[in-house]
């Protein structure tokens, strides 16, 4: 297929005020400007006059399919809430394709999403990174694992400490990742070194995350705990995301120095947890200003995934720069999930996922026209 007269924002080079977008199969095969653009006899062709051509969108923290929309608790299972920690749990078991979230996805023009357990424990369990469309979850995945879920402070604090059960405060957290990293980091040594006795089911999902083939994905909402996912990451030589980061404005110069990027969000939701009461739109603002690599997140169903673009929108309200609210729902999040040579922007030999807008996607009043995954349109725009 090809799109013709679109204003194509590659996330790559320039935007081409009117260009065209050529796919062959599931990849981009030729991206550039209309007066260089020559038809192919019987090829399908879009004309979008004008219309807004981007990389399909990306959330980079969603709970979407493993908490189902619709059908409350007998559908939810995000978290293991009996065992601090989960290693071993793997989200693509428990990730629902039939949950009607992903279609509000794809109709707001997202056609990938990294999704995975919630914070209830300290390690909750294995991320997948996926695409929007699709009934079996086997061929939807682009990556798995995709990142090693933790957490601190709030969430694993009340889970386990309101039932009289380790770990009830920060500290308790803290020790009990560092005590399952020590054993990993053993695990590994002795694994590499022919000293293993066995291997051990528990221990083998934290290769990768050892190897620094993943990083991991720590739920952090107070700039106290950020510093200790941060600490943590530096005392085990492991990579890390920062997920929610809401006081992260308060330390930009300490996540800066870590190197570390930033899934901000959401602010789309109320104050209603202690740790969130310094949630802010400017929060991104501030973090792009300080050089810090970052994406914002609907952190679905907290908000919905469907609002991801408004997000970034109010992000851009607040002070970021529009292109760099673009950037963060394109790719700054396929590069944050270490997916960015497959999805992210437009350019060829990337997949071919496309989302096609009547305007700014990130201005309420835009429609999505076209949302194109693997080189297949899977929503187009019916007055009907």
């Amino acid at each position: 297929m090809v799109i013709i007269n679109g204003k194509i924002f590659t996330m790559e080079d320039k935007t081409i005020e009117c260009g065209y977008i050529r796919t062959k199969g599931k990849f981009i095969e030729e991206v550039g400007d209309m007066s260089t653009y020559k038809k192919i006899k019987d090829e399908q062709v879009i004309d979008v006059n004008g219309a807004w051509v981007l990389p399909g969108l990306i959330e980079s923290h969603a709970h979407i399919g493993i908490t189902e929309e619709k059908w409350g608790t007998i559908a939810d299972d995000c978290n293991e809430g009996t065992n601090p920690v989960t290693a071993s749990l793997r989200a693509m078991d428990a990730i629902n394709p039939m949950d009607p979230a992903f279609h509000d996805a794809i109709k707001a023009g997202i056609t990938s999403v990294m999704a995975g357990p919630g914070s209830a424990n300290v390690v909750g369990g294995q991320f997948v990174f996926m695409k929007t469309q699709g009934r079996c979850i086997d061929n939807m995945i682009i990556k798995q694992p995709a990142a090693m879920k933790i957490a601190f402070g709030e969430n694993p604090k009340t889970t386990y400490g309101d039932n009289n059960q380790y770990p009830s405060t920060r500290m308790a957290v803290a020790a009990s990742l560092r005590s399952t990293l020590f054993q990993a980091t053993q695990y590994k040594k002795d694994k590499e070194s022919g000293n293993l006795a066995k291997e051990d089911f528990e221990m083998e999902p934290w290769l990768p995350v050892l190897r620094k083939e993943i990083p991991m994905k720590a739920h952090a909402h107070r700039a106290d705990d950020i510093l200790t996912a941060i600490r943590i990451a530096g005392e085990f030589d492991v990579d890390i995301t920062i997920d929610h980061g809401t006081e992260g404005h308060l330390i930009v110069d300490e996540i800066a120095e870590s190197g570390f990027p930033v899934i901000s969000g959401t602010a789309l939701t109320a104050r209603n947890k202690i740790e969130v009461q310094n949630m802010n739109f400017k929060t991104a603002s501030i973090l792009h200003k300080a050089g810090i690599l970052f994406s914002v997140t609907t952190d679905h169903p907290v908000a919905l995934i469907q609002y991801l673009p408004i997000c970034a929108g109010l992000a851009v309200k607040n002070g970021l720069p529009m292109e760099e609210g673009l950037k963060s729902i394109t790719i700054n999040p396929a590069r944050i999930c270490r997916v960015d040579d497959m999805v992210g922007s437009l350019k060829k030999g990337k997949h071919a996922d496309i989302a096609i807008f009547t305007g700014n996607p990130m201005e309420v009043f835009t429609k999505t026209l076209y949302t194109i995954i693997d080189g297949e349109v899977v929503y187009e725009y019916s007055e009907e």
